[in-house]
């Protein structure tokens, strides 16, 4: 597999492409890594150093990498957090080029636009543009509840609304769409959901929740999650994979008492998960 990750980097800790990148090659992907930004770490901390990169720096590296004659071996494209719309652009560059070069590749999007907690924290004009330009190119999508209610105007907020809503989002494009850190009303207070569609079929991920609140595990989900499918497995079984390994992850990382998610400590759980968590059908 060779998978284009365009995404953030920060130098120290785990997040876009520092917890994307590691998680794919310890799965037997080759990455070309293409970073957005260059942060000494994430902003959860309140304070960092470093820059967002240029749109067209970007552009360019793609464009040297479309130069190697590589493209149409390159298997699918992966996005994550885009800190300004001229990026989001670049990355859409970077898709077209990509499906001229190889029809057959896969787009997975992670559409980064806030969280609960938090709400909006993109730039104005990126949650638009995800809404209106990148759910249409995606292949797969992979939001969390939060953003699955921007994306589609609905408020969620049973199990069958969030069915409904990822429905709606298949509608538009993505064949295959992973909904994360999903809480509904159907979910046990010590447990946490998520969910995987594809082809009118609903499964859900029930996993024991876990003191802990880091950066990065959505990134390296939807990571694992994309290779997972391009290994071939159903919806369910990426999900099954995907799940356990960030679970094993998690609770390493509780064990260990950090803020960055243990992806070097606990990377045997990326392969061979100590805990195997099974979907059901919904």
């Amino acid at each position: 597999m060779n998978i284009l990750s365009i995404q953030s980097w920060v130098s120290y800790g785990h997040v876009g492409n520092a917890a994307a990148v590691f998680p794919m090659q310890r799965l037997g992907a080759e990455v070309w890594a293409v970073n957005t930004v260059q942060f000494s770490n994430h902003t959860g901390y309140g304070s960092w150093r470093g820059s967002v990169l240029p749109a067209d720096l970007i552009r360019e590296v793609v464009t040297g990498i479309e130069e190697r004659g590589v493209l149409p071996r390159c298997d699918a494209l992966l996005s994550g957090y885009l800190g300004d719309p001229a990026v989001a652009e670049a990355v859409l560059h970077a898709h077209d080029r990509l499906r001229a070069a190889n029809p057959r590749a896969v787009y997975c999007a992670d559409p980064v636009i806030g969280d609960d907690d938090t709400g909006v924290y993109v730039r104005p004009g990126i949650a638009e543009l995800m809404r209106d330009r990148i759910v249409p190119a995606a292949d797969i999508l992979t939001p969390n509840l939060f953003e699955l209610r921007q994306l589609t105007g609905l408020p969620c907020d049973t199990l069958a609304g969030v069915k409904d809503a990822v429905a709606r989002l298949q509608a538009r494009g993505p064949r295959r769409v992973l909904v994360t850190s999903l809480r509904t009303p159907e979910t046990p207070d010590d447990h946490l959901d998520m969910l995987a569609a594809e082809g009118g079929e609903f499964v859900r991920l029930r996993a024991p929740l876990l003191p802990i609140a880091v950066n990065g595990a959505g990134d390296a989900i939807a990571a694992l999650f994309l290779v997972h499918t391009l290994q071939g497995k159903s919806a369910a079984d990426a999900l099954s994979a995907a799940g356990s390994a960030i679970f094993g992850i998690l609770r390493r990382t509780v064990e260990l008492g950090q803020r960055e998610i243990a992806l070097i400590a606990a990377q045997d759980e990326l392969v061979a998960p100590t805990v195997v968590l099974r979907p059901v059908s919904v």
